[in-house]
């Protein structure tokens, strides 16, 4: 059973993701009501996938974002909001979280992306990666910028389906491999790009041409 951590500072709405969460056959072991201690829980459970609310007084949920890329801790985060706000889902997925989510969505939906995440994949919403992409390509790249190296054919098989959302274990099936050779490729793929994560990479692939 895989471990899950809910954040979110109103404990009515907590609840009720544990709950949806419980019913879907997913194990909540920890939660938090705002980011310091979203920060202390993680540390101390090690969850498999964060569901993190973003507006929360004290420290909001970029702050525990901001954290864990600063320790180079890569914890799988889907970030809940109540309305499509793309300026701070934007700046979570700049943070380093793996995908986003409104809160009303139902349990399949909720069970789907929690999934999705689990199997290294992430979940954005169309309109917020081209944001992302626009906001990418535009900005300024600094001289030690890694250079990218020439990706094998497999590996492109591979970053394409990692840029539509596949985890590793869709790409084994659908590329008719092992899972562990698909993690191989993954971890090629981040290293020849320069690239901190997945969502990074495929960013990267797309502003220097090698996705389309």
């Amino acid at each position: 059973m895989t471990r899950h951590v809910v954040v979110d500072d109103r404990t009515l709405v907590r609840q009720g993701i544990r709950t949806l969460l419980e019913m879907a056959g997913f194990e909540v072991v920890g939660e938090a009501d705002d980011g310091r201690r979203a920060l202390d829980v993680i540390g101390a459970v090690s969850p498999d996938v964060v569901l993190l609310d973003l507006r929360m007084p004290g420290a909001d949920g970029i702050w525990p974002l901001d954290r864990l890329r600063e320790r180079s801790l890569e914890v799988p985060v889907l970030v809940l909001t109540t309305f499509d706000d793309d300026e701070l889902v934007l700046a979570a997925l700049r943070a380093g979280a793996r995908g986003n989510l409104l809160e009303d969505v139902t349990l399949e939906q909720l069970a789907r992306a929690v999934r999705t995440l689990e199997e290294g994949g992430t979940l954005v919403a169309p309109s917020i990666t081209d944001r992302l992409l626009r906001a990418i390509r535009s900005a300024p790249q600094p001289d030690d910028t890694p250079v990218v190296q020439e990706l094998t054919e497999r590996e492109l098989e591979v970053l394409r389906l990692m840029a539509e959302g596949f985890g590793n274990r869709m790409i084994a099936d659908v590329l008719f491999l092992a899972e562990g050779t698909v993690k191989n490729h993954v971890s090629s793929i981040l290293l020849e790009l320069g690239a901190r994560d997945r969502t990074n990479a495929v960013l990267r692939a797309v502003r220097e041409g090698i996705l389309r």
